[in-house]
């Protein structure tokens, strides 16, 4: 999947220069979390989002530096502060728009931006205008559909359903049994063996769980941690 797969095609988009009373009504109204600030030629230069409006002069929540934060932050940094609690326009207290990603842009890079960026939200763009919004509700409604989704038919054969499991477990570095310590007999996975935390001992529960054929899992796996030697 790709972001133009899951994203919001409605986008809510406000002028620059609307006083943030109407993008705060806009935004319980439609009941949504941000709106896209949209300049000249439909070009994105911002968003509005729920966060953007919490510290506010109005409501006793700006933010407040001890004297210390005072005198190491630069006067930019003091003005832009001063701006986010008092701005009353779009434009005095939306995020930049600097993070975007393309309607190809694969659901795998898509979260990596998320995270690296610690934000919500991403807009989807087309030559600068907006397409469409991809937001963790988005991302969340894509994982529901896929693990839904019914498995496509495979041999049930013991034999085939070990195999698949033991690529499955050769494929992962925390994976360090060996072969003949996995065993499928009647779609039933045992697993037998010695790992060093209940981590590991869950991951393999879960890499037979997912392997398409198995009806069950019995795990025999003991947990025993690793010596440390001391030496006086």
């Amino acid at each position: 999947m790709n972001a133009a797969d899951i994203m919001t095609h409605a986008v809510v988009s406000v002028d620059p220069d609307l006083p943030l009373a109407e993008v705060s009504k806009l935004m319980l109204g439609r009941g949504i979390s941000a709106v896209c600030v949209v300049g000249r030629e439909g070009k994105l230069v911002g968003i509005v989002s729920e966060g953007d409006l919490l510290r506010r002069a109005e409501i006793k929540t700006e933010k407040k530096r001890s004297w210390w934060l005072r005198l190491v932050a630069g006067d930019d940094e003091l003005a832009s502060d001063y701006v986010k609690c008092r701005g009353r326009k779009a434009r005095d207290v939306m995020s930049g728009a600097q993070v975007t990603v393309s309607e190809e842009a694969p659901v795998g890079d898509i979260v990596a931006v998320l995270e690296q960026h610690k934000i919500k939200r991403v807009p989807v763009v087309r030559d600068g205008r907006v397409v469409g919004l991809v937001s963790r509700a988005n991302l969340l409604r894509a994982f529901a559909a896929e693990a839904a989704r019914e498995l496509p038919d495979v041999s049930t054969d013991d034999r085939a359903v070990r195999k698949r499991l033991l690529e499955e477990l050769e494929n992962q570095p925390w994976w360090h049994g060996r072969k003949e310590e996995v065993v499928v007999a009647d779609g039933i996975v045992h697993i037998w063996g010695t790992v060093h935390s209940d981590l590991e001992r869950h991951a393999m529960s879960v890499a037979a769980e997912n392997t398409p054929g198995v009806k069950a899992v019995r795990n025999y796996v003991t947990v025993s941690s690793p010596v440390t030697l001391y030496t006086s």
